[in-house]
């Protein structure tokens, strides 16, 4: 399968595709054809926090009495989801049929054999955004189908800017200056990230580096990490700290520790994903109806966000895999979709949801996730990412604190995914 890149996004080459992904794909799990490939599945995920999966999945017990399907969710936090998959996978277990992943692991998950490749017929693909079905792909072939997608969004305390007579930041010159000027004015932190040493810092490093021209990885495959633009990107952060628009206690932040000090108060910028708008709405936050989200700023406009959230995908080990192809497609449908977003108050995968207008004035921030999305940029995708951002976070967290210029950071950083790459 090819992929056309045309102004920042992915459209999927319609004459490759109608050959390559309408090829039946090959189930690894399971008997022989017939009754023994349905029955009873598991739906594996991370901890659903608003509960809003066991009543989507009840709608799908309902009417497949023999197909029931039994939620296991894992701790919230992504490393742990991450290492009891693997440990489980990694064992040959068919114990679950269907695996709700970060984008990040399907190339992991795909590369090692542990989940089985998707048939697209049935599926709602020419709904989907077309930037959220490239994570689903690895080596040319479909082996996930998008379920949620997230872009970064810049938050912006809209009370100050409108009382200062600004409009928010589109470069990265007016939010370094807006945020130096009014963190000294108003006695907040100017602008604030993900940046402890982690895969946030990842996100945020490389939504800089993307947005200025440059990449971690290229299309080939290549180490492009100490490139000019690799450099722009990462001296805008680490600018931001030395200067002291960034504050230093944002070195150590996760996205929680983010939320809450905007939240609080504490930020007039806040570089996070989309599900801060409804936590900060609610009753008892300092800044309810006084912020507001428009797309991250680059060096000349609009810059390029980072595509997260989470595909489904079939355990290859599965004994049922007729039935969890059922099951995704189920949780791939319009009124699926559209509770991801009302009760979930997660970002859907459907094009068609951000275009409905009375869920653009319940959640205000649809029409610039739509904007960031269409223009968004992945994380490399290679069975070894998790080394590889282990790296990135290491050694850009070394550059923001000031122990090593970004020049001699990016250098080191080439160096070693290099070294991962070539293993």
């Amino acid at each position: 399968m090819r992929w056309t890149w045309v102004a920042g996004r992915a459209v999927l080459a319609v004459a490759v595709a109608l050959t390559a992904l309408a090829a039946p794909a090959a189930r690894p799990g399971g008997t022989s054809a017939g009754t023994d490939r349905r029955g009873p599945l598991t739906l594996v995920t991370g901890r659903d926090l608003t509960g809003y999966l066991r009543g989507v999945l009840d709608g799908w017990n309902r009417t497949h009495p023999g197909e029931r399907v039994r939620l296991i969710q894992l701790p919230d936090t992504a490393d742990e989801v991450h290492a009891q998959m693997r440990e489980s996978l990694r064992s040959g277990s068919g114990r679950f049929d269907v695996l709700n992943i970060d984008v990040t692991w399907t190339a992991e998950f795909a590369g090692e054999g542990w989940i089985s490749a998707v048939d697209p017929r049935g599926l709602p693909l020419g709904d989907l955004l077309p930037a959220v079905i490239e994570t689903a792909v690895y080596d040319g072939r479909l082996y996930a189908v998008p379920f949620v997608t997230n872009a970064g969004l810049l938050f912006y305390r809209k009370d100050i800017l409108d009382r200062e007579r600004m409009a928010p930041p589109r470069t990265w010159d007016e939010l370094a200056t807006a945020a130096s000027r009014l963190s000294r004015k108003y006695g907040m932190g100017g602008y604030g990230g993900q940046f402890l040493p982690y895969e946030g810092l990842t996100v945020n490093v490389t939504e800089a580096i993307l947005s200025a021209g440059g990449s971690l990885v290229d299309e080939r495959g290549e180490v492009t990490a100490d490139s000019p633009r690799a450099l722009a990107g990462l001296s805008f952060l680490t600018r931001g700290v030395r200067e002291g628009w960034i504050p230093r206690e944002s070195l150590g932040h996760k996205e929680e520790n983010s939320r809450l000090a905007f939240q609080s108060g504490k930020l007039i910028f806040l570089r996070n994903w989309p599900y801060v708008h409804a936590m900060a709405s609610e009753n008892g936050s300092q800044v309810a109806g006084r912020f507001a989200a428009v797309p991250l700023p680059g060096p000349a406009g609009p810059g390029v966000g980072v595509l997260g959230g989470s595909n489904l995908a079939v355990n290859s080990r599965s004994r049922h895999p007729d039935s969890a192809a059922d099951l995704m497609a189920y949780l791939l449908s319009e009124s699926v979709q559209r509770r991801v977003l009302t009760e979930g108050g997660l970002p859907p995968v459907r094009e068609s949801l951000y275009l409905d207008r009375g869920l653009a004035g319940r959640f205000p921030w649809l029409p610039a996730l739509l904007q960031s999305v269409r223009k968004a940029g992945l994380r490399p995708k290679h069975a070894e990412y998790e080394q590889m951002t282990l790296a990135v976070a290491a050694i850009s967290h070394g550059a923001l604190a000031g122990r090593v210029s970004p020049a001699a950071a990016l250098k080191r950083l080439d160096r070693e995914l290099r070294e991962v790459l070539d293993r």
